[in-house]
């Protein structure tokens, strides 16, 4: 197994971050440089999304945990790999912590995750600051 992990605070309360997140993944915002997100019905564990990842191939994934305000995560299979991507939103006094989890499972996890793990975390620190600017002007 393979795990990325990237927190962040921010003064932009829970409600703002968690609203602006869910219309990332209802496909209602698209934020610059990020992913393309297709759900087949509403938001809640076991909905699939198509994933379109800026220049590459769609993805299917499907909704794990959703728990507004708190949880969401999803996965994808690809190669024989599970990516599980989760998101955690918190509150901590007067600020909000937001953690973006990438976790890469399968048999070949051990080998293939330190090769393609960065790259697919790569963008959390940039997606993150895109997704509390935007929660902001919302």
């Amino acid at each position: 197994m393979w795990k990325h992990e990237y927190s962040a605070e921010t003064s932009v309360n829970l409600t703002s971050l968690w609203d602006t997140f869910t219309a990332i993944h209802s496909g209602k915002l698209t934020l610059p440089g990020g992913d393309r997100f297709e759900p087949e019905g509403e938001l809640a564990v076991g909905t699939r999304i198509a994933v379109t990842p800026t220049g590459q191939e769609t993805m299917t994934s499907v909704v794990t945990a959703f728990e507004p305000g708190r949880v969401y995560s999803d996965a994808t299979e690809y190669n024989g790999l599970t990516l599980t991507f989760q998101h955690v939103f918190e509150t901590q006094g007067a600020q909000t912590r937001l953690t973006h989890l990438l976790t890469i499972s399968g048999p070949a996890a051990d080998e293939v995750g330190p090769e393609i793990g960065p790259q697919i975390s790569s963008d959390f620190p940039a997606q993150m600051d895109a997704l509390i600017a935007a929660a902001s002007d919302g």
